[in-house]
């Protein structure tokens, strides 16, 4: 069964940094490109930045480049994001999936982390 656990989000103030986790069960991880998303209230979810196989991060959104970077460590089966210069409108529940152009397995979200930006 296909697992993803999110964690490291919290409520930060605008210019400041957090660094979020997902592991990832129930398939070849290391084999894998891995990605992140958001949601936002009201809002579809997006792709922000997604990694390859090889750790080679690619396909970030517009709004977070320069700003986000991604990595992972297969050993661990985990990838993070590195979110510096927050800003309010990154406000949002984030999550990892399998797959660099869009979610893998679409079944199989895991719960998420909320990242909220406000003063």
């Amino acid at each position: 069964q296909v697992h993803f656990v999110e964690s490291g989000g919290g409520l930060v103030q605008p210019g400041g940094s957090l660094r979020l986790s997902c592991v990832g069960s129930g398939f070849f991880f290391s084999t894998h490109a891995m990605s992140w998303y958001r949601q936002a209230p009201g809002k579809e979810r997006e792709l922000v930045v997604a990694i390859s196989s090889v750790g080679g991060p690619t396909n970030f959104a517009d709004s977070v480049r320069g700003r986000f970077t991604i990595s992972r460590d297969d050993a661990k089966k985990t990838i993070y994001l590195h979110m510096n210069k927050l800003k309010p409108e990154d406000t949002a529940v984030y999550y990892c999936n399998a797959g660099g152009l869009g979610p893998l397995y679409p079944n199989n979200w895991g719960q998420g982390t909320q990242v909220t930006v406000s003063s």
